[in-house]
């Protein structure tokens, strides 16, 4: 009896410390972009008006973030993501998009000025662009060449840092003279 509920209580500890939702748990699959693939068509509106469009990230290292504020582990890499975007976020060469799972804009901004972020986001009440990538499991980093090819993604175990991610951007970033 005591084994049983453990495991209960292991399954249910499960459930509260992924920020994952049960409308997840149902889905086949959790990945739809992988390493090597082209980013998927897909446009939003940033906070500050302006519109990115997969199309338009040719040309640029992207960096796209898949995040909820009321997530734990993104509340831990949104900071580590902040060091990064501080790092090459006025550089030209390079376009970060962070983009809200299920969230409204008004809680993402008082979030933004709760623990000063200053980075790009837009602001998605759904899952629709979410779903394009993945169907479970946040935060979620991907990194694009200039092609638009996936380079590098990280999930929310382990969660990426900040020596990875600058690692990962050099190795794409054009070099200029």
């Amino acid at each position: 009896m005591k084994t049983k509920v453990l495991y209960a209580l292991w399954g249910c500890l499960g459930l509260f410390c992924a920020c994952i939702s049960e409308k997840e748990s149902d889905e086949p699959r959790a990945d739809v972009v992988h390493v090597g693939d082209s980013l998927p068509d897909f446009s939003v509106e940033m906070d500050n008006g302006k519109v990115v469009a997969s199309r338009n990230l040719r040309g640029k290292v992207a960096f796209i973030v898949f995040f909820n504020t009321s997530c734990t582990d993104c509340r831990k890499e949104l900071p580590v993501v902040q060091q990064v975007y501080d790092r090459y976020g006025d550089n030209g060469r390079m376009e970060f998009v962070p983009v809200s799972r299920e969230e409204e804009a008004a809680s993402v901004s008082r979030y933004w000025a709760e623990h000063g972020l200053t980075l790009p986001f837009s602001a998605q009440a759904d899952r629709a662009v979410y779903n394009l990538f993945a169907f479970s499991s946040i935060p979620r980093i991907y990194i694009t060449d200039t092609a638009s090819v996936v380079r590098y993604v990280h999930k929310d175990s382990p969660l990426a840092t900040f020596e990875e991610l600058v690692h990962e951007v050099e190795q794409l970033l054009p070099i200029t003279e």
